[in-house]
């Protein structure tokens, strides 16, 4: 019997009392940082329990040490920029950028942007002087948190995601360096401090980075050359910024966004894959659940896999509060480990199943019914192989 391991994209519903205090906080209210540091700690070790005991091998913190979003965060944890004339202002921000999709769909983004539950106070983010990481107390908190959750279950790993440089600064404006490479390197060696924070640490690092996928939407099609050279220079930055990382402590997961709508102008896979495969990590996390992008699991029949790296397919979506059943959980594995081996393949999710604190995909309750469909599904599945 083969056996296929299970994991997920990081990210899980906050639970109230800790929604509570980050509504507070991205609303400009007042929270007692000692309460903030209990609920925390508390919050994690009971998330970190639930994923072992729905069967989950390689699991993570929640993402619950993360303030805005799974990338916005990265501003509290560099130095050298700036917000440039805040009005102090609260006020929904869109959560997609301008694209195909909202130019095919004007009226569906117009009511949907409202209801996605982001915050900001305006401004612009301005980089101003070198640019430096300062997050090293908040990441020893993460990590200090989810080690000490892993000391009291039985799984195989623990993993943080943290952000890539192309998703840190995907629109930042330059006061400083005056060059874009100059700009983007900076943010790699500073973020490269973060990642090996993780790994030194014992845990596995995720590296997330929806914008390099999202970013050929925002150009368009006609655009390609151009979106083309902007991703290579970001494959670069974080190369730079993997420095030093073992690839196998490492991981990529590259979406196209983790917003329950059209995805019509999503890039191909197909067009972006050899840029993935130059990120030297252990194992790539991709979407293949999106009913946008689940065919492309063929793209495995004709792109070499190298022999030291492991697919983490999504087999779960996050989008739906549908329940995928654990057959067609157990169908998916089979037919990509049939290209490239079981032991190369680990169950995934599409993307996190919030998106922030205060933004979340399904409700709690189908989240769970969710990873016990992916455990089943995967046992299912190693079963036929």
């Amino acid at each position: 019997m083969g056996e296929i391991r299970t994991t997920h994209v990081g990210s899980l519903v906050r639970p109230p009392d800790l929604v509570e205090i980050m509504d507070a906080r991205e609303h400009g209210r007042p929270v007692d940082a000692g309460w903030h540091a209990e609920v925390l700690q508390r919050s994690v070790a009971e998330v970190v329990g639930r994923q072992a005991e729905v069967g989950i091998d390689v699991v993570s913190d929640g993402e619950f040490g993360k303030s805005d979003s799974w990338s916005r965060y990265i501003r509290g944890r560099l130095g050298g920029f700036d917000v440039r004339d805040p009005s102090g202002e609260v006020r929904a921000r869109a959560n997609v950028p301008a694209g195909t999709d909202k130019r095919l769909f004007p009226d569906f983004y117009a009511e949907y942007e409202q209801t996605q539950g982001f915050v900001a106070s305006g401004g612009e983010w301005v980089c101003t002087g070198p640019v430096h990481y300062t997050g090293h107390e908040a990441v020893r908190r993460d990590i200090d948190n989810l080690r000490a959750a892993l000391s009291g279950v039985d799984v195989a790993d623990g993993f943080l995601p943290v952000v890539a440089p192309a998703s840190a600064v995907p629109r930042v404006t330059d006061e400083h360096y005056g060059s874009e490479q100059d700009l983007l390197f900076a943010v790699a060696d500073a973020l490269n401090e973060e990642y090996r924070a993780v790994v030194d640490a014992g845990l596995v690092v995720q590296i997330d980075d929806a914008h390099f996928p999202i970013m050929y939407d925002v150009l368009g099609p006609d655009r390609w050359p151009q979106y083309r050279a902007w991703a290579e220079l970001r494959t670069e930055a974080l190369v730079r910024a993997l420095s030093g990382i073992a690839p196998e402590r490492a991981r990529y997961h590259v979406c196209w966004g983790s917003w329950n709508a059209p995805h019509v102008g999503d890039v191909a896979l197909r067009d972006i894959v050899d840029l993935i495969l130059r990120v030297p990590v252990g194992a790539y996390s991709l979407e293949q659940a999106n009913p946008r992008h689940e065919h492309e699991w063929r793209v495995w029949r004709d792109v070499e896999l190298p022999s030291d790296r492991t697919l983490i397919p999504g087999v779960i979506s996050h989008a739906t509060n549908v329940v995928e059943h654990p057959e067609l959980v157990a169908e998916r594995l089979v037919r990509l480990a049939q290209l490239v081996g079981p032991e190369r393949v680990i169950g995934g999710t599409d993307c996190g199943f919030a998106q922030g604190p205060l933004v979340r995909r399904v409700h709690p309750s189908i989240q769970w019914a969710k990873l016990e469909s992916l455990v089943a599904g995967a046992r299912l599945a190693g079963q036929r192989l």
